[in-house]
């Protein structure tokens, strides 16, 4: 069985392709093909059977599924924080347009199952979200938030494909925020400051998944002929008060049209790289049910939200801090 990981040298992707280092389907080795746009190879031999430099809005893509006669694709290339030189035409080009271009590819080149990370996020960051969104919620991704916009017009193309190609399997997962010992990203600076930033009359709920959890998933996806979409979360939520006083932080409640107003002034003096948008992203956040996980895909979360929240604060060196103004039982993460 050969295997096609995009954006393998990410975060999720290189987790994923040493998980699958020695991995077995119906007894046979997994031959992991890694590809990034990254030019060189971060994989020992042992992890990754090929590496290959891949752009994938190119027409390489067609000939690299051909060459190695891919079974699967595990598409996990995308743009979740762009860089300050980045701008909408160039993500929508990677996260939209290249996902068409794996999809052709996939087609052409006889690919019989293709596994995609989408996110919460394509839900959208509204204020009639349902407070438990299941997986038949319309999608309703942001247009004024780039990456849920984009995660909603994906999976609009993969709803096309599942109607004129129902013979490329599809496995969707809409991932809640991951979190593990190395994750660094715009949420986890959230919690690194001196005090929590809330918007007037809203909880911001958040459901973590760790990152481990993510990969079993996708391990499983690979290995299983289940299909289907699901979201991805640990049990239960945490309110911007719940990580306050897990945090010993104070939250600090501030009107979404000041929010508003600074991050628009700001983001035009080129002084932030978010906008006047991120008030929505903090204050209605999708709060994913993860029953259809547990239920049809077979597979329960290893820690609760609130578990995966702890976990982090013992284990990522940025948080560890923490540790002695929050008791916390270590050994039920070792």
């Amino acid at each position: 069985m050969n295997v096609l990981i995009t954006g393998a040298a990410g975060y999720l992707g290189s987790l994923l392709v040493h998980r699958l280092s020695g991995t077995l389907k119906n007894g046979e080795p997994i031959r992991v093909i890694a590809t990034d746009i990254q030019e060189q190879s971060r994989f020992p031999s042992e992890a990754a059977d090929d590496y290959v430099q891949l752009d994938i809005r190119s027409e390489q893509v067609h000939e690299v599924m051909t060459h190695y006669q891919i079974d699967t694709v595990v598409h996990l290339a995308s743009i979740v924080t762009p860089g300050k030189k980045s701008n909408r035409e160039l993500e929508y080009s990677v996260d939209v347009l290249g996902t068409e271009n794996i999809l052709k590819a996939c087609i052409n080149s006889g690919v019989k199952r293709f596994i995609v990370s989408s996110s919460g996020a394509a839900y959208g960051y509204h204020p009639d979200n349902p407070e438990w969104i299941t997986e038949n919620v319309p999608i309703r991704g942001n247009k004024e938030f780039a990456y849920s916009y984009h995660k909603r017009l994906v999976e609009q193309l993969l709803a096309d494909y599942r109607q004129t190609h129902p013979e490329l399997e599809q496995v969707i997962f809409r991932i809640g925020t991951i979190l593990g010992e190395k994750v660094n990203n715009q949420i986890t600076a959230l919690f690194e400051k001196k005090a929590l930033i809330g918007i007037s009359q809203s909880d911001s709920p958040f459901v973590f998944i760790w990152d481990e959890d993510v990969v079993s998933c996708l391990e499983k996806a690979i290995t299983s002929d289940i299909t289907g979409i699901f979201n991805v979360a640990g049990d239960g939520k945490l309110t911007i008060d719940d990580l306050s006083h897990i945090l010993h932080k104070p939250v600090i409640r501030i009107p979404a049209s000041i929010v508003k107003g600074t991050l628009y002034i700001l983001k035009r003096l080129s002084l932030t790289q978010y906008g006047e948008e991120q008030v929505n992203f903090l204050r209605y956040r999708p709060v994913l049910d993860n029953t259809k996980l547990k239920t049809a895909f077979g597979f329960t979360p290893t820690y609760t939200s609130k578990e995966v929240f702890e976990y982090y604060l013992i284990h990522n060196n940025k948080m560890k801090q923490h540790l002695g103004q929050y008791r916390i039982d270590e050994k039920s993460f070792n």
